[in-house]
């Protein structure tokens, strides 16, 4: 799977996890030079807070694109140390 922005490809994996319709991407498949930390957090009931990234690519940002759990709950362990996307990025094979 990759996951394309600005027509560019910021993640790319084979091994995809996917949960409520988002692929999350093993945290060392992102191209790591295009994600630049938020402070903006989040909570879900049952996965716990997010981090979020914001994407720059080509001198474009797209804000709070990526997420992340750096911590997550017993139930979502299998999205530890992976990142989804929204906001206009595009996942497909």
């Amino acid at each position: 799977m990759k996951a394309i922005w600005n027509n560019t490809i910021i993640a790319e994996s084979n091994d995809t996890v996917i949960i409520e319709g988002n692929h999350y991407f093993p945290h060392n498949s992102i191209k790591s030079h295009y994600f630049k930390p938020s402070d903006t957090h989040t909570v879900c009931p049952w996965k716990g807070t997010a981090s979020y990234y914001t994407l720059n690519v080509e001198g474009k940002e797209n804000k709070d694109a990526a997420w992340f759990y750096p911590e997550v709950s017993e139930l979502a362990k299998g999205i530890k140390n992976r990142v989804a996307f929204w906001r206009g990025v595009t996942v497909e094979e």
